[in-house]
């Protein structure tokens, strides 16, 4: 892609489109479902939705692969107790989604699972589903997370970072 074209498709959007596409109310509903994972296991989960990558990103070129690992970093998703956390981020202007895990659940779960729970939730924003895949990507590393990193009772399961969606 020209890279003018490329700067002037993510400066075009801003975090008001991305509201206005998914929804305060469904931004509210994708954070409380969050929440309500982080109850059956000990990973942290975030989910990012940013509608265009800042304008020193775009003239590096910098795909959204590295601005999502780049996230993961800023929202604090590596920092957690046991190192499961997983960020699940959304390029609203390429319509590219990624899922960084950090290296307590990455080690676990073959690359291609990341790419299949990616691929779901591409096809469902296509068809214009974006609460109701955002929900399913949630609960698909959520089970993933309770498959590895379950919840025990006896277990302190702090909250270590914040559930709802972080538009940008």
């Amino acid at each position: 892609m020209n890279k003018l074209v490329r700067i002037l498709r993510h400066c075009w959007l801003d975090e008001g489109d991305v509201r206005r596409t998914i929804g305060s109310d469904a931004l509210a509903r994708i954070g409380a479902h969050v929440a309500k994972s982080e109850r059956t296991h000990s990973g942290e989960l975030r989910v990012c939705v940013e509608a265009g990558l800042p304008l020193a990103d775009l003239w590096r070129n910098t795909t959204a692969r590295e601005r999502a690992i780049a996230v993961f970093s800023q929202l604090g998703v590596w920092d957690t107790e046991h190192n499961n956390g997983v960020l699940i981020y959304l390029l609203f202007a390429e319509r590219c989604i990624e899922i960084v895990a950090d290296r307590g659940i990455a080690g676990r779960v073959p690359p291609q699972i990341w790419r299949d729970i990616s691929q779901r939730l591409s096809e469902a924003f296509k068809q214009g589903a974006h609460e109701r895949g955002l929900l399913d990507a949630v609960d698909q590393v959520g089970a993933l997370l309770v498959e590895y990193f379950p919840a025990m009772p006896a277990d302190r399961n702090p909250n270590e970072l914040p559930n709802e969606p972080d538009v940008r």
